[in-house]
């Protein structure tokens, strides 16, 4: 195996309102502004592996699940242990339970204040 280039850092999101979505996710996943640009277009949240930066992008256009003109690039997958409350908590937080679920004792499917889609999961490996 050869020498990696480098480790991941960050994992970055668009959105339009970084402050509503920086406080989501500081509160859904525990995380801490580790890092703010003046303008607070760029949020960089720390506190569990590699950052999640969230990302002023003005001509931003939300994801439609599972299906749609604007499909979703990628998703968060959120490890719980138990999926009932874990969704009743991100909910309170300010998240929608997605209308389809395509496997919901194994995955929970939400959209972040955003839209973007990420899941709450107990699947653990072996």
């Amino acid at each position: 195996m050869t020498e990696p280039v480098g480790q991941l850092a960050s994992i970055s999101l668009n959105c339009t309102d970084t402050d509503v979505l920086a406080a989501f996710y500081s509160r859904l996943l525990g995380l801490t502004e580790a890092f703010a640009t003046p303008d607070r277009g760029v949020i960089a949240l720390a506190g569990a592996g590699p950052m999640l930066t969230l990302m002023r992008v003005d001509s931003f256009i939300r994801p439609t699940w599972p299906d749609g003109p604007q499909r979703q690039q990628l998703h968060l997958d959120v490890a719980v242990e138990q999926l009932d409350s874990a969704t009743e908590a991100a909910v309170a937080l300010g998240a929608t339970a997605a209308g389809f679920q395509p496997a919901p004792d194994r995955w929970r499917v939400l959209l972040d204040p955003a839209g973007h889609p990420f899941c709450l999961t107990a699947v653990r490996p072996d």
